[in-house]
């Protein structure tokens, strides 16, 4: 998924779509993935039963009004909670990750689920403009010195219920993890399930991130595989 200097952005898509290989590898990795909440409260407590660790408050999203906690689960790379702000007014938009969903609310109010992973990507405008499916629009997100640019559908939703990633692109700087309390939790695989595993795997090897999961035939699922000190837990 590359673009030759010259050469017309829409030209490069049709030629994508209809089989033609791009000459750039993008740098894609996991770079964080999120377990969402119907309240940071019920994900803390859940999260300290299941990972044996107790996760501190992290960081607000003004725009989407959620708020997060976050911790370090690997080499650059996060793990993040996340929950709507029960104490700011609603966003002017729909909010991200589906947590405006009913169906995601009600999930939710079970218990914590696996809502999606995110990739990092050295060109975020190249895998927007050649995915073979709608990402979203890309957001911009400033927190201090920081900024981030990141695909949100506008209506709120997670391609393919989640099992295809958002993407992510960091303004210079530090990886935001190497800031982040570790608490001896780490990321060791990316589980997908898919009724029609051929054909998610087309998408998901176009976006180039087919190495970043392991993906198998069955009721579509996602869930997270985390070694923790007590041994190995899935979030789903």
């Amino acid at each position: 998924m590359a673009f030759t200097h010259g050469v017309n952005i829409q030209q490069k898509c049709s030629e994508y779509r209809h089989g033609h290989s791009w000459s750039k590898t993008l740098n894609n990795k996991i770079d964080h993935f999120t377990v969402g909440a119907a309240n940071l409260t019920q994900g803390i407590e859940a999260m300290r039963k299941m990972l044996g660790v107790t996760l501190s408050p992290g960081s607000k999203h003004d725009l989407m009004s959620t708020h997060n906690c976050v911790m370090r689960a690997g080499d650059e790379c996060f793990f993040e909670l996340i929950a709507i702000d029960p104490d700011v007014p609603a966003p002017a938009r729909t909010r991200w990750f589906s947590l405006d969903d009913p169906q995601t609310q009600a999930r939710l109010a079970e218990r914590p689920r696996a809502l999606c992973w995110v990739v990092n990507t050295d060109d975020l405008d190249a895998v927007v403009a050649a995915s073979p499916v709608p990402l979203g629009e890309i957001v911009t997100f400033t927190r201090g010195d920081r900024s981030w640019r990141l695909t949100v559908p506008e209506d709120g939703h997670l391609p393919e219920g989640g099992l295809l990633p958002a993407f992510i692109e960091w303004s210079p700087g530090p990886h935001p993890s190497t800031a982040q309390p570790d608490l001896d939790c780490r990321l060791t695989s990316i589980q997908l399930t898919h009724p029609e595993p051929e054909r998610l795997k087309e998408t998901l090897s176009a976006l180039q991130v087919l190495d970043l999961v392991e993906l198998s035939a069955g009721p579509k699922g996602l869930s997270f595989e985390i070694q923790t000190l007590d041994g190995i837990v899935i979030l789903d």
